[in-house]
């Protein structure tokens, strides 16, 4: 392969001198930066910041661009991650002047709009929940449900009770788990029955009275409603436990029933899954939490006030858990959920839930009897499909088809997860894809099954990189380009 300049790192194609702007003569004084800093804090040299022109500097980002799969270039059927299209209203709209240019350490009689929207945000989340009080501080889903166990913690201590255990079911996301050991809980795992809901008799013979929180996901990993879930959260109070939802597949339920009516106390919302912020990818989240009224004085300060016509913020809480952010969370992303609850309303809402689960049945009846499907031909938004048969009749893994689903233009479903189906394939195409969409996939799975192992165990075959050493690239990254 030869190098080229757009395959170099920006520090390889830098040309000393060369710059993507000229500024004009300074017309003030001018201070060396030394005069007005503390001499700790500078630098011994100039760091080797790159130096290119404009042109070598777009080209570079957008032959890297192309490099990238996106939701708005590649279907993404990622199980789990609720991969939704970004609609770009909601783009054009964060980025108005009076809205992107605030300042979060602006006095709050200055920014008075987005306060409400932010006060309008937690009420929004509050119904759709059927609970009542919101904390959007939170940054990502996984830290929605650690503040949550720290608000359950806070509740307890407070009714001096001390209870040490969280009841987690055995098809649980595994940020479940840890976000227990975080907050100073031991985990005890629930198994799943055959129908993969929990196994009843099983948490019935572990609830006690050191039970703090059950966390379920509803419906589950597997894309299963749990229809037991009020006997579930009968159980828990019975014991003086709390209800945690993991609301990473609100998308599913969404306009169609409320946690809160259900019998939970606390959750979590996923705004990039359910709502339509971009998502992770290591950038900004938000995973804004909804509780019951008993625990609205444990959460995090400050929340957003209304006080007649004027809206402030509340610092005096007490037992409040302490902050888990910087200022309020991070209002980019909490604005683009809260544009799209504007923009869809409440019969929006719930149509997309009705077209979420239809396509996830749809993909779900093209593939069926192809693809082993262990819990049955019906679904929620997402199903596990498995490809244990494959496995053991042709020696081809779930890991093969979903490398080899990268040389046909998709990303790959989420293999390997839930661990209770091997070989598992999980699909989710949310309600943003189209029929035909569907169907082309579908048709690609079909197609890759007759495939010949040998084909399938050495793709991908049409990207730059087949099958890295995954542990190894983790551990030993190589950042500079080389030559074959």
């Amino acid at each position: 392969m030869e190098k080229t300049q757009s395959t170099g790192l920006l520090f390889e194609i830098s040309h000393k001198g060369r710059r993507c702007h000229r500024l004009s003569p300074i017309d003030v004084p001018a201070k060396p930066v030394s005069s007005t800093l503390d001499k700790s804090y500078l630098a011994s040299s100039t760091p080797p910041w790159p130096e290119v022109g404009e042109v070598d500097l777009v080209r570079h980002y957008v032959n890297l661009s192309t490099k990238n799969m996106s939701i708005d270039s590649n279907f993404y059927p990622l199980g789990s991650c609720t991969m939704k299209y970004n609609p770009k209203r909601h783009e054009r709209l964060a980025s108005l002047g009076g809205l992107a240019n605030l300042h979060p350490l602006q006095e709050e009689k200055t920014c008075q709009g987005m306060l409400e929207i932010l006060w309008e945000m937690q009420e929004f989340l509050g119904e759709i929940a059927g609970l009542d009080g919101v904390s959007l501080q939170p940054a990502a889903g996984a830290q929605g449900e650690l503040t949550s166990l720290l608000v359950a913690a806070a509740y307890f201590r407070s009714r001096g009770e001390k209870r040490t255990k969280v009841l987690i079911p055995d098809s649980a996301h595994g940020t479940n788990p840890a976000s227990a050991a975080i907050a100073g809980f031991d985990t005890v795992s629930i198994k799943s029955n055959s129908r993969g809901r929990v196994d009843l008799d099983d948490l019935a013979s572990k609830v006690d009275g050191q039970t703090a929180v059950f966390m379920i996901t509803n419906p589950n990993t597997l894309g299963l409603f749990d229809e037991q879930i009020v006997k579930i959260t009968q159980l828990i109070h019975q014991a003086g436990g709390l209800v945690y939802l993991d609301g990473a597949n609100m998308n599913a339920i969404l306009g169609m029933t409320r946690p809160g009516d259900f019998g939970v106390d606390m959750m979590h919302y996923n705004v990039h899954k359910t709502f339509t912020g971009p998502h992770g990818g290591g950038g900004p989240g938000a995973g804004p939490i909804a509780v019951r009224a008993p625990l609205i004085p444990f959460l995090p300060s400050p929340i957003v006030k209304k006080e007649k016509d004027t809206f402030t913020l509340d610092y005096d809480r007490p037992q409040s858990i302490g902050r888990v952010h910087s200022f309020l969370g991070n209002m980019g992303i909490l604005l683009r959920g809260y544009l799209y609850i504007r923009t869809l309303g409440p019969d929006g809402l719930k149509q997309v839930t009705e077209n979420a689960v239809l396509n996830a049945n749809y993909l779900l009846s093209l593939i069926y009897g192809a693809f082993d499907v262990p819990h049955g031909n019906r679904c929620m938004h997402e199903f596990v499909a498995s490809a244990r048969n494959l496995r053991r009749d042709k020696k081809i893994s779930a890991m093969d088809i979903a490398k080899r689903l990268l040389d046909y233009g998709y990303h790959a479903p989420t293999v390997y997860f839930p661990l209770v189906v091997p070989e598992a394939l999980m699909m989710e195409p949310t309600e943003t894809e189209s029929k035909e969409t569907l169907e082309n996939f579908a048709a690609t799975l079909l197609k890759i099954k007759e495939e010949s192992p040998e084909l399938l165990q050495q793709a991908p075959h049409s990207l730059g990189i087949s099958r890295p050493d995954e542990v190894r690239a983790a551990r030993e990254p190589i950042l500079r380009w080389k030559s074959n």
